[in-house]
């Protein structure tokens, strides 16, 4: 049964990667792969992992706060070591670089500031 509008419209159009099933619609890995490598990081499994692991947040909660992204991590990862792990293979920060690599949008809020 479709799920997107690109799939009603489109059936069949889509081919989506069976390792990624929470991946946004227009992300692939070769594009996680070239973005990985203009930061300077070779992706592997635990890479993925991590990648396939905010996919699936994100899929559950479109607009999640940095926190909530942040704490869901730190707890999936936390047998691993948690953040200090996920800082070793991140070392741009798990949320925001692994944010843009999974292609999954991080919006923050306004700061008070902003608002004046």
């Amino acid at each position: 049964m479709a799920e997107t509008m690109q799939e009603i419209l489109n059936p069949g159009a889509t081919n989506r990667d069976a390792d990624f099933p929470d991946a946004p619609q227009e992300w692939t890995r070769a594009s996680a792969e070239t973005a990985a490598a203009n930061e300077g990081i070779d992706l592997n499994d635990d890479h993925w992992a991590v990648i396939r692991a905010l996919q699936h947040f994100f899929a559950g909660d479109e607009t999640p706060s940095v926190r909530e992204v942040h704490d869901a991590l730190e707890e999936r990862f936390h047998t691993q070591g948690g953040l200090k792990y996920l800082y070793g293979i991140f070392p741009a920060g798990p949320v925001a670089q692994g944010c843009r690599l999974a292609g999954c949008l991080l919006y923050t809020s306004p700061s008070p500031r902003d608002l004046n």
